[in-house]
């Protein structure tokens, strides 16, 4: 079993242009056409079973419309998360709907989106997520688009997890694109903080990914590819390096995501 906990794809109608604007953005290849179709096909190949879609709302009034899409994405191995822009009027409004659709929780992405993790306005938003038990996937550390403004940093997930114990957040790229150490000291062995793997094989060592897992805890590391960006062929590959044993590694291939979407399995 596998489950990719990081995949974005677009509707048909602008997946063509988004790819292509964000290969041009951040000079990096693309392995899918960014559909969901291709995407679902693709995983069929790689061997992935499952696949979290997670969706960006870059302008507050895109939100609705992508959740309405993102909800009817859930079939064929995919599972969709859905979006909120931290600007939108009836953030709070959208949140419940998003419960109500059937979207296992949300993603937020601070580069994209234009706001730091530590802004009083995101507040509402965690509070809203902590209630409703949605989980958050964040983008945190180095991104292209923006690759000397860090708005996501791993001693900002320390602070929003004191302030909200129960919400369930996902740190994406280990918790710190090229932050590691920081994610070592500050957010290692914290309850309620997983970490997933997403574009990590080529930008991260083997030593420090394994003290990562090590010190946190296995079975709250997430398999994440960041699908179309890398393959999860490639972070698999990049896993079985590390010295991890067969039942450390099939906490991280599926069974921490099963357990924390509730999957029957």
């Amino acid at each position: 079993m596998l489950i990719d906990f990081h995949v974005h794809a677009f509707t048909d109608e602008i997946a063509e242009k988004a790819i292509s604007t964000l290969i041009s953005n951040a000079q990096i290849p693309c392995y899918t056409n960014g559909t969901v179709g291709d995407t679902r096909r693709l995983f069929n190949e790689w061997g992935v079973d499952y696949g979290v879609l997670l969706p960006i709302a870059t302008k507050p009034a895109q939100q609705l419309r992508i959740n309405n899409w993102a909800a009817e994405q859930a079939a064929g191995g995919i599972i969709p998360f859905g979006t909120v822009h931290p600007d939108a009027p009836d953030v709070g409004e959208e949140l419940r709907r998003i419960k109500s659709l059937g979207l296992k929780g949300i993603k937020l992405h601070p580069d994209y989106q234009g706001f730091f993790l530590f802004e009083e306005k995101m507040k509402p938003i965690y509070k809203a997520c902590e209630e409703l038990g949605l989980p958050i996937v964040i983008h945190m550390g180095h991104d292209p688009v923006s690759p000397l403004t860090r708005h996501a940093m791993p001693y900002h997930l320390v602070a929003i997890n004191e302030e909200f114990p129960a919400l369930k957040i996902i740190g994406a790229h280990l918790g710190g694109m090229f932050a590691w150490e920081e994610v070592l000291h500050y957010v290692c062995g914290r309850e309620n903080i997983w970490l997933d793997t997403s574009y990590l094989a080529g930008e991260i060592s083997a030593e420090m990914m394994t003290s990562v897992i090590k010190k946190h805890g296995a079975e709250k590391i997430l398999f994440a590819s960041d699908c179309p960006w890398h393959t999860p062929k490639q972070e698999t590959e990049f896993i079985e390096t590390l010295p991890l044993s067969p039942e450390e590694k099939e906490k991280i291939y599926w069974k921490n995501a099963a357990k924390l979407l509730k999957m029957r399995h």
